[in-house]
């Protein structure tokens, strides 16, 4: 039982470290080719503006292991981490829109709410499914973000600088519609 704590502890660990370190790439896999996947397997990490509003999605997978419930602990982590890599590309474009359109440097208090944040609307993610490759074992997770609850962290956060939010509030489409062409 300690022994699989620890496991998933260390994975944890692990998968926060990744989604820490990960590049501002956002060349994102469009096909992924495996057969009789859903779309959503092939079509990877994405943002996408539909009807349902601005949304990011992430997939992530585990290998087969031994615990099925390691295995889709650890793909949906990782989903988490592919909607973490993008709302950090996402935030590090619009405060680099606002820091150039008001000349304003940000201190480090202001950067650690906008990270906060981030956070919050990372924490209101939820899985909207798995599928499990049956001649792999590979599991996939789909979770989803709905930027609307970024929006409103942001709108809310106390020791946010007033003139970004104004900003990020006011630019919120347009920024979000350069980075979906930008992708």
């Amino acid at each position: 039982m300690m022994i699989k704590m620890i496991t998933k502890a260390l994975l944890v660990a692990s998968l926060l470290l990744f989604a820490g370190c990960s590049s501002n790439n956002t060349d994102i896999e469009s096909d992924m080719g495996i057969e009789d996947a859903p779309d959503w397997v092939n079509q990877g990490t994405q943002a996408i503006s539909n009807n349902k509003g601005k949304l990011i999605h992430g997939i992530g997978s585990a290998p087969k292991m031994g615990d099925l419930s390691l295995q889709k602990s650890t793909a949906d982590n990782r989903a988490r981490a592919e909607l973490a890599r993008i709302m950090s590309t996402f935030m590090d474009a619009t405060l680099s829109d606002y820091t150039a359109s008001n000349g304003e440097q940000f201190e480090i208090s202001v950067q650690k709410s906008i990270k906060s944040s981030t956070q919050v609307a990372l924490n209101g993610s939820h899985i909207i499914g798995n599928w499990r490759d049956k001649k792999s074992g590979m599991l996939y997770s789909f979770a989803e973000l709905d930027l609307k609850k970024l929006q409103s962290s942001i709108t809310n956060a106390e020791a946010m600088n007033a003139s970004f939010k104004k900003y990020f509030n006011d630019e919120f489409d347009a920024s979000f519609d350069r980075f979906l062409k930008e992708q």
